[in-house]
């Protein structure tokens, strides 16, 4: 505390002290928060891009091979690609079961970390 300051000005300063500091916290929290929910997302993208490649040439090495046991290739085509339509019908159906909760619990979680 100055000399010349009084008791008054002192809390005011120290105050002020504190404000700008809190709001430096804040900044910094929110930056970590964020820096953290982007890696992680872009890591896992990352992870279900290499993924989503290797499925597509399995899918269609599977195809090719349940094609040429039936006779015509593209008859292989069709039951993999029922098969995807299958399962894209009970997503459908359970979107909010399977993807929607998890996902929003996922996001909820990585914000909310400490």
């Amino acid at each position: 505390m100055n000399p010349e300051e009084s008791p008054l000005e002192s809390l005011l300063h120290k105050a002020t002290d504190y404000g700008k500091s809190s709001i430096e916290l804040i900044k910094l929290k929110s930056i970590d928060k964020t820096a953290d929910f982007v890696s992680s997302f872009l890591s896992r993208l990352t992870i279900i891009l290499v993924l989503t490649i290797f499925t597509f040439f399995i899918n269609i090495g599977l195809a090719v091979w349940i094609g040429d046991m039936l006779g015509k290739i593209y008859y292989g085509f069709f039951i993999v690609g029922s098969f995807y339509a299958l399962i894209a019908l009970i997503l459908y159906l359970f979107r909010h079961q399977l993807l929607k909760h998890p996902i929003c619990n996922y996001i909820i979680k990585q914000l909310l970390k400490f």
